[in-house]
Order: C-alpha cells, then sequence, then structure tokens
C-alpha cells in the first residue's frame, strides 16, 4: 500500500484517493472523476483516461507528453455531478511544467454519467 499523496492533492493517499479508480472503481462524483483524471495525467496513463473519455467523443489515441509535468491542480468550481446526478460539471485550474516551459490550464469540463459509471465528455477551454 502507498502512502504517497495523491497527485490531484485531495490530501489523500493515492490507494485511497486516485489509486482504486486507475485499477477500475468508478468515481462516485464528476469531480472525483475529474481529479483521477488529473492524476492520470500526472502519472502517465492514457489508457486510463481514455477509458474514463465518453466513447461519443473519445479520440482513437492519446499520446501524452513526456517532458510535461503536472504539478498542481485546483477545482474552482462543480456543478451538478453528485452521486444520483446523470451530469455534471466541473472547472478546474490545472498547472504544468516543462524545462523550459511553465503554464496552466482552465478548462470547463462536462461529465455524464452512465450505467453507474462517470465519463468525461469535453471541456471548454477558458
Amino acid at each position: 500500500m502507498s502512502t504517497e499523496r495523491c497527485p490531484c492533492l485531495s490530501g489523500n493517499p493515492y490507494d485511497e484517493c486516485c489509486g482504486p479508480l486507475h485499477s477500475g472503481a468508478p468515481a462516485p462524483t464528476a469531480e472525483r472523476l475529474m481529479r483521477s483524471r488529473f492524476s492520470a495525467f500526472a502519472l502517465g496513463l492514457p489508457a486510463y483516461l481514455l477509458d474514463s473519455w465518453h466513447p461519443s467523443t473519445r479520440p482513437a489515441t492519446l499520446d501524452l507528453d513526456p517532458a510535461q509535468r503536472w504539478t498542481r491542480l485546483d477545482i474552482v468550481a462543480a456543478r451538478s455531478g453528485g452521486p444520483f446526478d446523470t451530469a455534471g460539471t466541473v472547472t478546474f485550474r490545472a498547472w504544468w511544467r516543462t524545462d523550459t516551459e511553465r503554464g496552466t490550464l482552465e478548462e470547463t469540463s462536462e461529465f455524464v454519467r452512465e450505467a453507474g459509471r462517470w465519463y468525461y465528455i469535453d471541456g471548454v477551454v477558458a
């Protein structure tokens, strides 16, 4: 069991936060799926990103840039997306860096829950 802090910065250990979702457990909320997707970017898990992407908008492949490191996630707002909802929206700000650049990504992401699982649909970058 890993006691390392989860990359999503929830304050919980990875094995109690995003780790179970990366191993196949369903996210209970849209925000938890958003956090697990950020952690998947931080840890370089493209298969999880594709699996948690809704089939209607999912790309055929996903190549992550190994030079880009995702370092911080702030949830700005979450609307709906609870355990009894079928849709939700999460606005977040994520920080990244390479050896030569630093930046942030702010996005409002749309999620849908089907057959008990949350999926990322798409997002609008601010």
